[in-house]
């Protein structure tokens, strides 16, 4: 299971992290050691890129883009059980590429990296593609993993075949919406069959929620 960070319920109400980086290791620390979840990597508390929220907090693009990749070494510092999913932030393609850059040989080859900042882009995917191919031209060897892609962008097959995973509330929501269980299996299996053809399993993220929001 992936485990996010809350990073976008955090952002979105208050403009900033309420809570530490070593609060964060210390949920992760805890939901390791009992066992409640079986974490497969930890997200970093990264900060989201689209306008509206760059207005919430009153930094730029690359304020944000530091702050996240500060975040992640504060992270990978703790110590933590379980890997350390990096994310890419930006606008516009070049931006993500630029942010690539600024992450130096943190990202190492093959490893699996968060792309951010590209929920709100489900009406054209055409927005998503151009990101993701301008990302995987400078490392195709990186595992991308898009937040929040939902049903829309899911069934384009420019989409599918560059993401090596996904997370979406998307079917959860529309259970919730027609008075069935949210957070039944069975939902996300026929949301999955309805996305254009099966995804293997291991390229399905799973989105476990946020530890502080």
């Amino acid at each position: 299971m992936l485990l996010d960070s809350g990073a976008f319920t955090e952002l979105a109400r208050h403009g900033f992290y309420r809570h530490s980086v070593d609060d964060y290791a210390a949920d992760i620390r805890r939901l390791h050691g009992a066992r409640i979840v079986n974490i497969t990597a930890a997200v970093a508390q990264d900060y989201m890129c689209e306008p509206w929220m760059l207005a919430k907090t009153g930094l730029t693009i690359r304020d944000h883009q530091r702050l996240t990749i500060e975040r992640y070494d504060a992270l990978q510092a703790c110590d933590i059980p379980v890997p350390v999913m990096p994310v890419l932030q930006g606008v516009e393609p070049i931006d993500y590429v630029d942010h690539l850059y600024q992450y130096r040989d943190r990202i190492q080859p093959g490893m699996w990296v968060g792309v951010g900042s590209i929920c709100k882009r489900q009406g054209d995917p055409r927005a998503i593609i151009a990101v993701l191919r301008a990302i995987l031209s400078q490392r195709p060897d990186l595992r991308l993993h898009g937040f929040g892609v939902k049903k829309t962008s899911l069934v384009h097959p420019g989409v599918r075949e560059r993401l090596f995973s996904a997370d979406s509330m998307a079917w959860s929501f529309a259970a919730r919406m027609r008075g069935r269980p949210p957070n039944d299996w069975r939902e996300a299996a026929a949301f999955l069959r309805h996305t254009d053809g099966p995804v293997p399993r291991d390229r399905v993220g799973k989105d476990a929620g946020g530890l502080n929001g």
